[in-house]
Order: C-alpha cells, then sequence, then structure tokens
C-alpha cells in the first residue's frame, strides 16, 4: 500500500511540473489518504504484535 502512495506521490509531481493542476492535486489527496491508511494499518500490526502473551 505504501508503494501506491509513493507511486501517486510521483504522478501528482509530474502532473504538477507539467501543469495539469487538478490532475496533481487529486493524485496528491489520493497519495494522502493511502498513506495514512497504510500508517493506521501499521500501528493497528504494532500494537497487536505488542499485546499476544509469548
Amino acid at each position: 500500500m505504501l508503494s501506491y502512495a509513493v507511486l501517486f506521490l510521483v504522478i501528482a509531481l509530474v502532473a504538477g511540473v507539467l501543469g495539469f493542476i487538478g490532475l496533481a492535486g487529486l493524485a496528491a489527496d489520493i497519495a494522502k489518504i493511502l498513506f495514512f491508511i497504510f500508517l493506521v494499518a501499521f500501528l493497528i500490526s504494532l500494537v497487536t504484535r505488542r499485546r499476544t502473551p509469548v
């Protein structure tokens, strides 16, 4: 999922350089949403691994 966020970030940067402002904004928003979903999933996986009894 993090790779998709990076992919959309690159698309946003290229679109911004080329002048496609609407596409750049949309790709940046998608990248931001995917990054936060990845971050939440990562934190949940960290918490659940630490709470399992040894």
